[in-house]
């Protein structure tokens, strides 16, 4: 069957701002009551759908079924979404372009042109997953953590720059840079895209699940997996479920001790206890006003810890208060707020729209939202701070499982003595090992990031300090928080407390946390200590922050230089002192806990758009060491046969211009048996490869030393490597 002239041309139609005209499909010409009874979200996939129609891959049949969405939500109904671009880190990024190379291949041995396998939309990949915290608490960390990832990672790096020259429409923005996720927000992200004078809603699927970060900014976004992603670069709709959407009303504000960490964790809790997996979440209602942009972007972050496709915030005013404030182009934003407005797709909050309708709603006060972490396994297992000493308690005595360690009662008073730098120390269950100011989810949000600065500047006055065993480390999403960081004053209290740069990238949060002290390793598994670490990220799962680290805490970038400093979650902040200032007398949280007044002050002549302006225009530059790297100018990728980290996939070689009659599979059997809450963590770890594991020994057989092993991430674009990584979580339990 043949595409056809799309059958809604008719509601073509051109907008007028200020002296340009442009061109947009109208959803209102439609002249159908029930898109004003659609979510935003739906409202996206509408426009989409409309303007993709060729009665071949988004037929009429689609548009009807996305239109009657009241009803074909609840029947499991399939439609094609067509995202306008794709969004790649490295880790995941790797493979999607080995596949592409060895698509090109395939296609010169069939006798085609190597050029057709090429990226039709925009694909922006981020390299921000490989930097370790290699060096922690130097001035030099960053330089020296950078410097050991272009060692490890050349290979990667070479062949990634390879394919932004090989390929068009690949942007590949340099190690260094900043969070995937943060760039998407700061800089990456069109809200509206303008194609041949055609407006049409920003979406974006990306091969990291987190890319649900966006939706906080108005884009409709998800993760998905590389072979999605693959068909989307190559022109292709991805077929989805029609979903159901859940609105989540929000009313009040937070109070002046709360942080968007806290409200974060709080609804992620709620909507996990509901259960929303494969639904949208759509926030609406007057609190949604009271939220700055950061605020929501790092909700819509959690959406897969809650077990949503997307959290998603339609735009509004405080969306193009932040396109501003980022430094976008006046004239793009004046265009973006006609064309959304004239759409009806902008959303306002003084009563003169109606809500649309869901298919159930659930409601949440933001004045009842309390400092909070999240742990010791899991994002969703939300303790209140003013709990946080007996939750952990518990912990210890509870058999083993998600909220317990099965400590045994006379082991509870267990300490283990070590000497470090020269003095004596004491490790005992609960003592902070890392604490880590990391993740998109917080990093690009100045409220806690500068909440954080402050405390420490707070805590410094005060004579406190962190021990220095301690491993801490301060890596930001992009270069514009190290500036409004530095301009707010607060460097010289981070640094002095041992929260120095250590990189821009993910770092702690996907694992990469590097290695402990050796003092500190053997005290810790000399006496199997319960050891913690508090971290600014969005997944604390069994293995994942360090294998030593098994009570690991999701807290505000404030919380975690707080626990830093006390040096043990086994602390009640409310009745015990975080430690004594230079007179001796005890020193209490809320001492040195920053107001509201005091952060946004700070914020306010801090945070300005000649940061972004400037940061973004030296990424487009690239850093020495990029520019520095030789990549191939061909066509097609010259395969090193020797290389561990980049492998001619097998996948391709068979292929054939008629594919072949697929085939039962027969005689299969269960290869594992697990429990719950199973996550792409344990199925394809991209932590550290352990020294006794299938994939050591085949690096190990290749001459690869355990110190150059990098990790599973870093190896994804090996299928040897990775088919042996398989199911290698340490914590994963076959029944």
């Amino acid at each position: 069957m043949a595409a056809r002239p799309n059958p809604f041309q008719h509601v073509a139609s051109e907008l007028q701002v200020g002296d340009q005209t442009y061109k947009y499909f109208s959803l209102k010409k439609l002249n159908d009551p029930r898109v004003e009874r659609l979510p935003f979200s739906v409202r996206v996939l509408l426009e989409c759908a409309v303007r993709n129609c060729d009665e071949f891959n988004v037929t009429s049949q689609d548009v009807e079924n996305i239109l009657n969405w009241e009803t074909t939500s609840k029947q499991s109904i399939e439609i094609p979404f067509k995202p306008a671009r794709v969004l790649l880190q490295d880790f995941t990024g790797v493979p999607a372009v080995v596949d592409l190379a060895g698509m090109r291949d395939a296609m010169v041995r069939l006798g085609g042109d190597a050029k057709k396998i090429n990226p039709a939309v925009p694909v922006d990949l981020v390299i921000d997953h490989s930097v370790q915290v290699d060096v922690a608490r130097t001035d030099d960390a960053l330089e020296k953590n950078q410097e050991r990832e272009f060692e490890r990672n050349a290979e990667r790096f070479e062949f990634l720059k390879w394919g932004a020259k090989a390929f068009d429409n690949m942007l590949i923005v340099p190690p260094g840079s900043g969070i995937v996720h943060q760039v998407n927000l700061e800089y990456l992200a069109r809200t509206v895209f303008n194609k041949d004078n055609t407006l049409y809603p920003d979406s974006v699927v990306g091969t990291d699940s987190h890319t649900t970060m966006i939706n906080g900014l108005g884009v409709v976004g998800w993760g998905v997996g590389g072979i999605e992603a693959e068909a989307v670069m190559l022109d292709q709709c991805i077929s989805m479920v029609l979903p159901e959407v859940v609105g989540f009303k929000l009313t009040g504000e937070l109070r002046p001790e709360v942080t968007a960490t806290d409200l974060v964790l709080t609804c992620t809790q709620m909507l996990r206890k509901r259960g929303v997996v494969g639904a949208f979440v759509e926030f609406f209602g007057p609190g949604c006003g009271s939220l700055s942009l950061a605020d929501r972007a790092t909700v819509g972050n959690m959406s897969p810890e809650y077990g949503a496709t997307m959290g998603y915030f339609p735009i509004d005013a405080s969306t193009l208060l932040y396109l501003r404030q980022t430094g976008r182009d006046e004239s793009k934003v004046q265009a973006i707020e006609g064309y959304l407005r004239a759409q009806g797709l902008f959303r306002l909050y003084d009563g003169s729209q109606v809500d649309p309708s869901y298919s159930a709603v659930m409601e949440l006060d933001l004045g009842t939202v309390q400092p909070c972490l999240a742990g010791p396994k899991r994002p969703h297992d939300r303790v209140n701070l003013s709990d946080m000493k007996t939750d952990f308690q518990t912990c210890l005595t509870n058999k083993p499982g998600f909220k317990g360690f099965g400590i045994k009662e006379d082991k509870l008073a267990t300490a283990s003595p070590f000497e470090f730098e020269g003095q004596q120390y004491q490790l005992d269950h609960g003592s902070v090992v890392i604490a880590a100011i990391t993740s998109c989810t917080n990093t690009s949000n100045p409220d806690v990031m500068l909440g954080a600065g402050l405390l420490a500047k707070k805590a410094v006055e005060k004579g406190l300090s962190v021990k220095p065993y301690i491993k801490t480390s301060l890596s930001p999403g992009s270069g514009v928080v190290t500036q409004y960081l530095t301009l707010g004053g607060v460097v010289p209290y981070l640094d002095q407390l041992g929260f120095n740069l250590t990189g821009y990238g993910c770092m702690t949060c996907i694992g990469n946390s590097g290695e402990l002290q050796d003092a500190v390793s053997a005290a810790i598994t000399s006496q199997d200590l319960v050891a913690a670490a508090v971290l600014s990220g969005n997944r604390n799962f069994e293995g994942r922050v360090h294998p030593l680290t098994r009570a690991n805490y999701l807290a505000s970038p404030p919380l975690v230089v707080a626990y830093a400093l006390a040096g043990t979650v086994n602390i009640d902040f409310e009745k015990e002192p975080i430690g004594q200032d230079q007179s001796g007398n005890a020193v209490f949280l809320r001492d040195i806990w920053p107001s509201r007044a005091e952060i946004q002050e700070v914020v306010a002549r801090s945070v300005l758009p000649d940061m972004f302006r400037d940061v973004y225009t030296r990424i487009q530059q690239g850093t020495a060491r990029w520019n520095a790297l030789q990549a191939p100018e061909t066509q097609l990728y010259p395969w090193k046969e020797s290389s561990t980290y980049i492998h001619d996939p097998p996948f391709f070689k068979q292929v054939e211009p008629q594919p072949a009659a697929i085939q039962n599979i027969t005689d299969a059997f269960v290869l594992l048996n697990l429990g719950d809450s199973i996550t792409t963590d344990h199925i394809s770890p991209a932590g550290s490869i352990s020294k006794n594991s299938p994939a050591a020994r085949y690096l190990m057989a290749r001459g690869v030393a355990p110190r150059d092993f990098n990790t599973y991430g870093a190896r994804r674009g090996n299928d040897e490597v990775m088919a042996r990584g398989t199911f290698a979580n340490t914590r994963l339990i076959n029944k």
